[in-house]
């Protein structure tokens, strides 16, 4: 497997957990955004700044799994 490959990967692999994440976490971190939201590769900062703030522990956990 080449580099852009697994770069790829990586990004998807981000990018799906960080969307579970904001389903999983909406009436606690994500309640004012639309419920609906399209999360892409330029919303993962997002995601993981509110889920440090607003998701406690499990938020924590989540942004560790979202950033590996």
């Amino acid at each position: 497997m080449n580099t852009v490959q697994e770069t790829s990967e990586v990004r998807q692999r981000r990018l799906e957990l960080a969307r579970r994440a904001f389903q999983e976490f909406y009436a606690q971190c994500f309640w004012s955004y639309r419920r609906d939201a399209e999360i892409g590769e330029e919303d993962l900062p997002w995601v993981v700044r509110e889920l440090r703030y607003y998701g406690g522990a499990k938020g924590y956990q989540a942004v560790t799994e979202i950033c590996r």
